[in-house]
């Protein structure tokens, strides 16, 4: 990073990072947090995708790597200047008027902390003060919060997906978001320190293609909540699309689709259970019948008994086949 200002609407300094990570993201966390320099004049405030009932060694870590303290986030505290503040397992992570607040909001991308709900906070308390960055992770949460910090006059950074260990995330930001600078790791820290003091950027970052993230003309889909069954309407947050649902359940393309193959398979399983029952019930009639001298009643049931097994052993090989591509998109989660 050469350190000399840049002559354009950019020169401007910023006082706060908000940084989203999921999978492979520990480490990556781990780099920037070691090349932020201590007398950073910007407060920092990191989710990370944790489970809900995990407990969350990340602050301490994250402490540990490098020369600012870090600790989780307690509601109300304010942001303070040159510090790093965590979501905690199952609470979302958001910014109002220079103060971190601790939710229990709706899931959204089925993630509690979510990424989008911290960065879109942040966009609507500082406007063009925040500078958003997204590492690594699965799917594309942090896409539609990184949009509207954009449109805030915000900046963007986002981890070179071929430097990225799960390179999900950051595909989905740099397709759906014209970011300043996209870095390998090792320069993350560096565009932000270039972006708090309104200097240019080191060398090696590039920017995004200006042009991403036009309106969509194609017509609103209305589907149904995964999680709840209510109506999910289709929104736009500054050109992605999102759903949400009148409970405030809000997921992106790549979160609803993944969580529709939830609903499914478990669906499914709901079905073979049925039918299994089924047709144990009607093989159960057919001996009661043939027994009691009923033979033509025994026929019938038999014959049902074999169309439920069939049905359901149609069933069970969809389920098989189902599981089998889901664990092969587990092994690529680009």
């Amino acid at each position: 990073m050469n350190g000399e200002p840049v002559a354009n609407e950019e020169n401007r300094t910023r006082d706060l990072v908000v940084i989203g990570a999921s999978a492979g993201g520990v480490e990556a966390l781990k780099t920037v947090a070691a090349r932020l320099p201590a007398d950073l004049p910007a407060a920092i405030c990191v989710v990370l995708h944790i489970a809900p009932t995990s407990t969350s060694a990340l602050a301490g870590i994250l402490g540990r790597a490098g020369d600012l303290p870090c600790w989780a986030a307690t509601d109300g505290e304010p942001l303070r200047p040159g510090h790093i503040l965590v979501a905690t397992p199952d609470h979302h992570l958001v910014v109002e008027d220079g103060i971190a607040r601790v939710t229990v909001g709706p899931r959204e991308n089925n993630h509690r902390p979510s990424i989008d709900t911290l960065f879109r906070s942040a966009a609507h308390a500082h406007g063009p003060d925040v500078v958003g960055v997204v590492l690594s992770g699965t799917r594309d949460d942090g896409s539609a919060g990184l949009a509207i910090i954009k449109s805030r006059g915000g900046a963007a950074v986002v981890q070179d997906p071929e430097d990225a260990l799960y390179p999900g995330m950051p595909t989905n930001a740099i397709a759906q978001v014209a970011v300043d600078a996209v870095a390998p790791v090792a320069l993350v820290a560096d565009a932000i320190t270039a972006l708090v003091h309104g200097t240019s950027l080191p060398d090696d970052v590039r920017a995004s293609d200006p042009t991403v993230g036009a309106p969509s003309r194609q017509r609103d889909l209305t589907l149904v909540c995964p999680e709840c069954g209510g109506v999910l309407s289709e929104r736009r947050a500054e050109g992605v699309l999102q759903w949400r649902c009148h409970v405030g359940h809000l997921y992106s393309f790549d979160s609803l689709a993944e969580a529709q193959g939830g609903a499914v398979e478990a669906a499914l399983w709901t079905a073979l259970r049925s039918l299994e029952d089924r047709a144990a019930l009607m093989r159960r009639l057919a001996e009661h019948s043939e027994v009691h001298g009923r033979p033509r009643s025994a026929q019938m049931f038999a014959h049902q008994a074999e169309h439920a097994q069939r049905q359901a052993d149609l069933v069970r090989t969809v389920v098989r086949d189902a599981a089998a591509a889901a664990q092969r998109a587990v092994g690529d989660p680009a």
